[in-house]
């Protein structure tokens, strides 16, 4: 839609978000998003429109990945459209069959220069077709006399200093993204944790919360004078930061990016486990985040990753395969005639080699002497090995994402310990199911977008639930009391561990974040 100023494409294309928009309106109408400010910031509008859309993406192309992985039709509708960059993302999106994209734009700005070059539909309102002089006339002579029909431009919001963390907390995000995008100076390191954690930031939000994402993206290169004012300006919000490793960080080093995490036990007790996009699994102190060991598993990319009390590492790849590792931290710190008597058979050894000859999209293992393992494949099912007997069950409409387990103790004459499994699906519901029993018919949780990542744990206040979901959202459920809290760290979320403390761990490409909650 082109036109030159003020010649009504703004009240058009307004008129047809608002129809697009209401409900009840049928599928093959409806606006899915909107950005009126896409002309001002390149990464405001890539941030924006993976909001609206339920995903997480850093930059244009991996947005543009992310929208041709979900086929349904899309509406994005974006105006006053005008620098070059942008026309770019609108280019590319175009691209994709299932996207629908109505961009408005300036009669001759570098934008409409390059989108006419295309094959796109152009509505140019200055064209004489499109305006009925008569009812022009009409209605013009039916307005009141207070209505202004040349009103005012609005004033360009403040500008923020950019080097100045109560400053960037409180300015309007598109003006900050903005300026970051246009100043190669890093401002003590705030620049580079704003362009990290940006689509967290850009969210309507207070300044604390926004200080806290900025502080979880904070590495140690940066001001540790920042740091501190990022914590102070913090203080409010429902979260804390107990540590943070990110990308280029030396002391404690950074583990590399996130694949999956979990919590050790038995010889592994208090660690944390990290596996990278390469396969290694990073040993890491679960108090600070500094290294203990790792190893090279023979699972290329780990997907999911469980540690049974006995010292065992079962990981799953990306081809749905368990694997086996025994821990360096699991072998007895002996040798020769001592170590060979003392070579005992690991609790998981009867059933590990029915797992192998087995695929799943999810895995998890009970935190127990004898250990439950958890299995969960691409039809919804999820299935139980090393129990008493087997058991199965149909959790989700699609593929289980994520699996964690408990003990549970049981009151009464029989008494006794049983596991309950907590599995996240595709279909963007997290349930509760008991061995022997059918899955609970109403979900834990239920969101318009996919479980990415789950874990539960039996804190000291009580069981809890972390979930992770894919458009970025992490959600800590605290049982005992109904509450849920949430937290945005910005770039896409692949892993998430809860501690005893009910402190949480987030694993990303970018960082591993131990955030706990304030109260």
């Amino acid at each position: 839609m082109s036109g030159s100023e003020r010649c009504g494409k703004s009240t058009l294309l307004a008129w047809f978000v608002a129809h697009g928009s209401r409900e009840g309106t049928p599928v093959n109408r409806r606006v899915h998003a909107v950005v009126p400010r896409s002309g001002e910031s390149l990464l405001g509008t890539v941030w924006a429109l993976a909001d609206q859309l339920g995903v997480v993406a850093r930059a244009p192309g991996e947005l543009v990945e992310v929208l041709t992985a979900d086929p349904r039709r899309t509406v994005i509708v974006l105006p006053d459209l005008a620098t070059r960059p942008v026309a770019e993302l609108v280019l590319a999106l175009a691209q994709l069959p299932h996207l629908k994209l109505i961009a408005e734009t300036r009669t001759d700005s570098a934008a409409h220069v390059l989108l006419r070059e295309t094959n796109a539909a152009e509505l140019n309102l200055d064209l004489e077709r499109w305006t009925d002089p008569k009812r022009l006339q009409t209605w013009r002579a039916g307005l009141s006399p207070d209505v202004d029909l040349n009103p005012a431009v609005a004033e360009a919001p403040a500008s923020a200093d950019l080097a100045d963390p109560a400053s960037v907390c409180a300015a309007d995000p598109w003006v900050v993204t903005a300026a970051y995008e246009a100043d190669s100076e890093d401002h003590g390191g705030l620049r580079t944790a704003w362009l990290t954690a940006g689509q967290s930031l850009c969210r309507e939000q207070d300044e604390a919360s926004r200080a806290l994402v900025l502080l979880t993206a904070h590495g140690d290169s940066a001001d540790p004078r920042l740091r501190q004012a990022l914590a102070v300006l913090a203080e409010e919000a429902p979260w804390r930061v107990a540590w943070n490793r990110v990308r280029g960080d030396v002391s404690p080093p950074w583990p590399g990016p996130v694949a999956a995490l979990a919590m050790g036990s038995g010889p592994l007790d208090d660690c944390l486990l990290s596996a990278d996009h390469r396969g290694t699994v990073h040993v890491l102190n679960a108090s600070d985040a500094s290294p203990r060991g790792r190893f090279t598993p023979s699972a290329t990319k780990c997907t999911a990753m469980s540690v049974p009390p006995d010292g065992t590492v079962l990981l799953l790849d990306e081809l749905g395969r368990v694997h086996v590792e025994r821990s360096w931290a699991a072998r007895p710190d002996a040798s020769g005639l001592e170590a060979l008597l003392n070579d005992k058979p690991y609790l998981t050894d009867h059933f590990i080699g029915e797992l192998r000859e087995l695929s799943g999209t999810a895995l998890a293992a009970t935190p127990s002497e004898q250990p439950v393992v958890v299995l969960g494949d691409a039809d919804g099912g999820v299935r139980t090995f090393g129990g008493d007997t087997t058991e199965s069950a149909r959790s989700h409409a699609g593929r289980v994402a994520a699996l964690s387990a408990l003990n549970v103790r049981v009151e009464g004459e029989t008494g006794g310990v049983v596991p309950l499994v907590y599995s996240g699906g595709a279909d963007g519901t997290v349930r509760a199911w008991a061995p022997g029993h059918e899955a609970m018919a109403a979900p834990l949780a239920e969101r318009r977008c996919p479980v990415v990542a789950l874990h539960a744990s039996d804190t000291r206040e009580g069981p809890a639930l972390v979930v992770a979901w894919e458009d970025g959202l992490v959600e800590l459920h605290r049982f005992d009391g109904g509450e849920v809290v949430g937290f945005r760290p910005g770039p896409p979320v692949r892993a998430v561990v809860m501690l005893a403390d009910r402190s949480i761990v987030i694993g990303t490409d970018e960082a591993l974040v131990r955030i706990a909650p304030s109260l």
